[in-house]
């Protein structure tokens, strides 16, 4: 499927998809910039989006593959490509993979998650095969067991290993347990989660010679939405050109941010796609430009991964700030947030994940009284909540990183586990 022009897209979206022509009933018939357009309601956009009585689809579902999505509601939903969008959308993503590092002949092993219709896998291992240089590709799969998985990198000296950060990272604690490493790996592609420096310093001990780099940014919902930038921070990428456009609006007004450093809500537009149209349509992450005239942006994290305890709103990243800033001797190496409610109030536990071998109970709860305490220096709001009796004081669990809860279809680390009842 050729890239199309915007223009060309808001008519054929407004022609023959429902959904689009109700959204636009109240516009111009020439409205044809982004800006004239509204974002997309994601419940709205999802409502109408199903298996039977489609509303937003362009055309019959007589030829597409369809992948199951959790979108961002957290509910799996269903986006369908033609096989000249997954064409077009793979061949992309895997230019995007030569700036990521790949390099001619790299023998790369695919630990991302297939079937019940997930589409990493596939859409990986296909990226690679459309990729401008040439590569020998390893098929594992998220979901084979460590125990064959580590032998097969080792038989075929694998250079680049990708798969989610959780996944990497249960297979780095695995390696440290058997005290062993994998000099051999050149280069660990992460993607489909963000990578943090606590996981970072558990890879290294098992991959000594890896970097860790973003594979990309996309999702089966939203499509291409950013290729890798080279540099020091893999939070950074820019738009897929002349494929996407991403835009990052404000979140409380809506407005386009053309700023470096004001983070906003990411809204796509996939100029690829006809059968399911995606025109400003929230991505479900938080970005910030970081060079508006490159038209680089720093992903921030999920816009959802964020809690509510009582009247205290925190996000994931708060928490692994307190983190970094108490754990000097780089022990933690992951973290979830786990709300619960007892005796009529919210509480907080931070689950808390060390490395094998780490058994320092006195040292690590001096080093959790650290982080509780530069947690509540960053949010006041908390520890101003606990005096009023409208939360209870914040919890720290100790793991192992194979304890933390993880998606069972991706294969991705919870990061928000919300345990209250719901009724």
């Amino acid at each position: 499927m050729p890239v199309q022009q915007l223009s060309d897209l808001i008519r054929f979206a407004r022609r023959h998809s429902p959904f689009y022509a109700n959204l636009y009933a109240s516009l111009t018939p020439d409205a044809d910039r982004l800006a004239d357009l509204p974002v997309v309601d994601q419940g709205e956009f999802w409502a109408a989006n199903t298996l039977h009585d489609n509303q937003v689809l362009t055309a019959p579902l007589t030829e597409a593959s369809v992948f199951k999505t959790g979108g961002t509601t957290g509910a799996p939903k269903f986006s369908p490509y033609t096989r000249e969008e997954w064409r077009e959308f793979v061949t992309a993503f895997g230019e995007g993979l030569v700036d990521a590092g790949l390099r001619p002949g790299h023998r790369v092993a695919d630990l991302f998650y297939a079937g019940e219709l997930y589409a990493s896998f596939l859409f990986i291992l296909d990226s690679f095969s459309h990729a401008p240089v040439e590569s020998v590709r390893l098929p594992i799969g998220g979901g084979a067991p460590l125990e064959s998985t580590v032998p097969t990198l080792e038989d075929f000296a694998a250079q680049v290993v990708a798969g989610t950060p959780t996944t990497l990272c249960r297979l780095a604690e695995h390696l440290i347990a058997q005290d062993r490493q994998l000099p051999d790996v050149e280069l660990l592609f992460f993607g489909g989660e963000a990578l943090f420096s606590d996981q970072r310093r558990l890879l290294a001990a098992a991959f000594p010679n890896a970097e860790p780099r973003s594979l990309g940014y996309a999702s089966v919902d939203a499509g291409l939405l950013g290729r890798p930038v080279p540099g020091p921070d893999p939070r950074v990428h820019r738009a897929f050109t002349p494929h996407s456009v991403v835009e990052i609006l404000d979140e409380t007004t809506g407005e386009p941010i053309l700023e470096a450093g004001r983070p906003g809500r990411v809204v796509v537009t996939s100029l690829f796609r006809k059968l399911m149209p995606v025109i400003r349509y929230p991505a479900g992450d938080r970005a910030e430009w970081t060079d508006t005239e490159a038209g680089h942006f720093r992903i921030l994290g999920r816009a959802e991964e964020g809690v509510r305890v009582g009247p205290v709103s925190l996000y994931s990243q708060d928490a692994q700030a307190a983190v970094e800033e108490a754990d000097a001797d780089g022990r933690v190496m992951g973290m979830q947030l786990v709300v619960r409610r007892w005796d009529g109030r919210d509480g907080l536990v931070l689950r808390l994940a060390t490395a094998p071998g780490d058994d320092d109970p006195a040292g690590l709860e001096l080093l959790a009284k650290e982080i509780v305490t530069g947690l509540y220096t960053a949010r006041p709001l908390y520890p101003d909540s606990m005096a009023a009796g409208f939360v209870h004081p914040l919890e720290v669990e100790w793991v192992r990183h194979r304890d933390l809860v993880v998606n069972s279809r991706s294969g991705k680390l919870v990061r928000v586990i919300d345990e209250r009842p719901t009724a």
